[in-house]
């Protein structure tokens, strides 16, 4: 990955040090081209990897110059390839990853090749952060119960994927109890520039988690990308991807000293979905980026994908290498960054407008008129000030079913419900505060923030209050490093007396590992038919996620968590009423106990030191003795057990030859589901708890399993069987032929109303091929291949749909499943389908990037798709069945 031999830009080659002569650079301001110094950032990055890697096979010098050319091609669709310099995953998506490299080996081994060929050639690292649960809370010993229930769950899972570090070269794992992936990426993992093989050059990466992003803020470009287009990159291949065009997003002006990276970040958020910057960079320039912090930076990029840009790039300054330094890297690392960056112009000072580069458009923000806010109930791009969090949740509860509503009549707005909880009664409503979650990686990874919600919780016991002990609070930091100043500076106590006691080291409650609710606040929430609240400092909150029992899902900073488990509601105005009356009967409002900008930082700066960082990462491999004393295979190739129901070998590569069969149009198919806009990667392959009423759970039922031991879909990603039935298994799933929320949909055929993967059984055993019909944004949120991989084994063969989120488009082309989008104007609505029509799709042998294609109608009706086969490459996959079957008959090659 560092320099391609016979490399046509061999003669820009030079030492950064004259006195080390072994350790070299491609000097692209020896280039000579003048169009460099007008290239965004951002680009310049893609630039370098470009010239670095070109051999012209992979990457041509054509290639090249397209780059160069970048400001001339906004108006074309240009297609570039880029090899990144590393790497991430976490072990949701780690985990079927591994076992599709395991069954690859097989595929090649059967079709006569070295399997030892399937083996990443780019580094790896995968995090495991996604398997632990809040199941625990509010106890002394919250973090070893988790941590040790998290390890009795998945010891076959971390067994696997230990093995998977021995028998593949390249991959190194950090255990579990470590921290969130994209923090410890941050702090650890993140090189800024690689020192590797005699050649200096940017670091960048590709993760199979859309929140790769984070690592923007950092000035290192990565991005997530479908499972499966991470593995062939693990593997060598180049991403094929059109060249972005880049919104430059000035920041001016000075935030309030109220206001925290949350409010900041969800502002970002809505402004960018109303510019539209889908498929897009966003690079960040303008004195206000001075003003921000690398984990207020982080926090921004963070949250890319709710706003739908690819990257969200800041580009290094010295406030980076502050970080750096803060994080512990040693000072010859920092020189050499500081060194390469500055000679080949990627270095900042956002305060000199001489550097500010061509963008394809700017839009601008001034972080004064940034004011406190959360995002929901529904959706993170939905934000709301504050101020108008009672008004616009009581609006939402009468509203329209949809995303800001519940449709609750009237007459039920004030609906209570008593119950009994340690021997004490309390009243439930809606609106009510169940789940009070600081988590996630958008915001652990800023002390700014965490400190923030200390202070307050300090502030808070000091002024006699408290919060209700039947919500569900939860504390689970990026890393240990958090825990750590937390605890330096005072303030970890007062947290504990709040209830935000350190629960683990994960994503939990973000990814909908809330763990279970107390019954009886279950059974009162059942009873009343409430829309109870969870609060969390999370980047998604999509219907479902977080828990089955909270309807209305908020974003929002640490301390606003706080402040809305104090007042157990979200129908409260913050300027008006008192979060809470303490036990001698003053009203305490929230602005007596916020604490200022100014404060935190005072104790940033004396508890936040290098030492800590040190402390904690350079044990960070070591640390966990449960994995270290896991004994794993070591053998090459990997043998499947039969019984288990979490590693199975998948049926993708069943039946692959070496010849290629050319594809086939789609004849008759039904339609298996209806959808309208925003159905989400969590609706179409859910990561949370499995419903002992669902199909999976039936599968594990009859596999011997109580439902004590189901575990989620996530951690079940590495079988089949149960990630098939578990497709479409989302409670808050809405298909246009039911009309109504349910993971089940109708067998046209019969008419008969049931589950959708028995439903898919029933077409499958007919012969009869499948389509989905949607809406606009299908498959937005988090980076998912099972949602892709899920359909392609219910039979799916395409999708039409208004628009596809980046991700998801990419991973349906990974699995041959075809993308078609309506042409402009058209609609399911204004072509008056009505889904129960049978649908003929017609493929031309000769295939070419975004082409035409009729569908025709058994009604003989015939309109017209656009194939989102959007490069020459995605079409070589697709005649393949797939990218991992491209990848498969490529290594079989002698």
């Amino acid at each position: 990955m560092s320099a391609t031999v016979n490399n046509p830009f061999q003669h820009i080659v030079e030492p950064l040090d004259p006195t080390d002569p072994n350790k070299q650079f491609y000097n692209l301001s020896k280039l000579g081209d003048p169009r460099y110094d007008h290239l965004p950032f951002s680009i310049r990055v893609l630039l370098e990897s470009a010239v670095r890697n070109c051999d012209g096979f992979l990457v041509k010098r054509s290639d090249v110059e397209s780059i160069l050319n970048w400001k001339q091609t906004q108006t074309q669709t240009v297609e570039v390839p880029f090899r990144p310099a590393r790497v991430i995953l976490q072990d949701f998506t780690g985990v079927p990853a591994v076992v599709d490299f395991a069954a690859m080996r097989d595929a090649v081994m059967k079709l006569g090749g070295d399997p030892e060929k399937i083996n990443p050639v780019c580094p790896a690292d995968l995090v495991i952060d996604h398997s632990i649960q809040v199941d625990f809370n509010r106890k002394s010993d919250s973090l070893q119960k988790n941590q040790d229930l998290e390890f009795d769950r998945n010891r076959e899972r971390f067994q696997f994927l230990k093995w998977g570090s021995k028998a593949f070269r390249n991959m190194r794992i950090i255990p579990p109890g470590s921290g969130i992936v994209h923090q410890v990426n941050l702090e650890y993992l993140a090189r800024v520039v690689f020192n590797y093989a005699g050649y200096f050059y940017p670091d960048s990466l590709v993760g199979t988690d859309s929140h790769t992003t984070m690592i923007d803020g950092l000035g290192v470009l990565g991005w997530g990308v479908g499972g499966i287009e991470a593995e062939a990159v693990m593997l060598g291949q180049p991403i094929s991807m059109v060249l972005p065009e880049v919104v430059g997003y000035k920041l001016s002006g000075t935030p309030d000293k109220f206001i925290t990276s949350t409010d900041i970040v969800l502002t970002v958020t809505k402004h960018l979905r109303q510019v539209g910057v889908v498929g897009k960079f966003v690079e960040f320039f303008g004195p206000g980026v001075a003003q921000l912090s690398i984990a207020d930076r982080a926090t921004i990029a963070n949250m890319c994908p709710e706003y739908g840009a690819t990257a969200a790039f800041f580009p290094v300054d010295n406030v980076s290498i502050q970080y750096l330094k803060q994080t512990g890297r040693e000072a010859e690392q920092l020189a050499y960054i500081t060194k390469y960056l500055k000679a080949v112009a990627m270095f900042r000072d956002y305060n000199d407008v001489s550097q500010d580069p061509d963008y394809t458009l700017v839009v601008q923000l001034d972080l004064s008129t940034v004011v406190p806010c959360c995002s929901g109930p529904k959706r993170p791009q939905d934000r709301i000030a504050v101020s108008d969090m009672k008004t616009d949740f009581e609006t939402c509860l009468g509203a329209k079913q949809g995303f800001k509503g519940f449709q609750v009549a009237p007459e039920r707005h004030g609906t209570g419900v008593p119950f009994q909880f340690d021997g004490k009664e309390y009243t439930l409503s809606h609106g009510s505060v169940v789940i009070a979650a600081i988590t996630s990686c958008t915001n652990t990874s800023n002390p700014s923030v965490m400190l923030g919600a200390g202070l307050l919780a300090k502030k808070a016991i000091e002024c006699g209050l408290s919060v209700k002990p039947y919500i569900k609070t939860s504390l689970s930091p990026g890393s240990g490093v958090v825990t750590t100043y937390l605890k330096e500076s005072g303030v970890m106590d007062y947290l504990y007396q709040l209830g935000f006691e350190v629960v683990g080291y994960g994503c939990m409650t973000c990814i909908g590992n809330s763990g279970p609710l107390p019954e009886p606040v279950v059974n009162a929430i059942t009873q009343g038919d409430l829309v109870a609240a969870g609060v969390l400092s999370g980047n998604r909150n999509f219907e479902g996620r977080v828990h089955p029992n909270t309807r209305a899902n908020y974003l929002a900073s640490p301390p606003l968590v706080i402040a809305y488990a104090i007042a157990s509601t979200v129908r409260i105005d913050f300027e008006k009423e008192p979060v809470a009356i303490n036990s001698e009967g003053k009203e305490i409002f929230l602005r007596d106990i916020w604490p200022t900008r100014e404060e935190i930082q005072a104790v940033e700066r004396m508890f936040v030191i290098p030492s800590m960082f040190k402390e904690v990462y350079e044990k960070i491999e070591k640390v966990n003795e449960r994995w270290n004393s896991l004994v794993a295979p070591s053998d090459k190739l990997y043998t499947w057990d039969p019984k288990s129901t979490y590693i199975k070998s998948p049926p993708f590569f069943d039946g692959l030859t070496k010849e290629l069969k050319p594809p086939k149009s789609i004849h008759d198919a039904y339609v298996l589901l209806n959808f309208g806009d925003s159905v989400t990667t969590d609706h179409i392959s859910p990561a949370g708890n499995i419903a002992r009423n669902s199909s999976a759970a039936r599968y594990l039922t009859n596999r011997g399993l109580s439902p004590r031991d189901y575990n989620s879909y996530g951690s079940r990603r590495g079988n089949d069987d149960v990630m098939a039935r578990g497709t479409f298994a989302n409670i808050r799933l809405f298909n246009k032929f039911l009309n109504k929320q349910a993971p089940q949909t109708i067998h046209l055929p019969t008419g008969e109303t049931l589950d959708v993967f028995d439903a898919a059984e029933r077409y499958q055993q007919s012969g009869v091929p499948l389509l989905v019909l949607a809406g606009k944004e299908y498959g937005s949120g988090s980076s998912r291949d099972w949602a892709a991989k899920g359909p392609f084994l219910l039979g799916i063969k395409a999708v039409v749909a208004e628009s596809y989120e980046r991700i998801h488009r990419s991973n349906l082309v990974g699995m041959g499943v075809i993308p078609l989008e309506y042409l402009e104007g058209d609609t399911a609505d204004s072509l008056g389908l009505t889904g129960r029509e049978r649908y003929t799709i017609l493929i031309p042998e000769q295939l070419t990037p975004r082409m035409i294609v009729d569908v025709k109608l058994d009604s003989g009706k015939t309109f017209q798709v656009r194939m989102r086969f959007d490069t020459d490459v995605e079409l070589a996959y697709f005649r393949h069945g797939g990218i991992l079957n491209y990848m498969i008959r490529k290594m079989s090659e002698n």
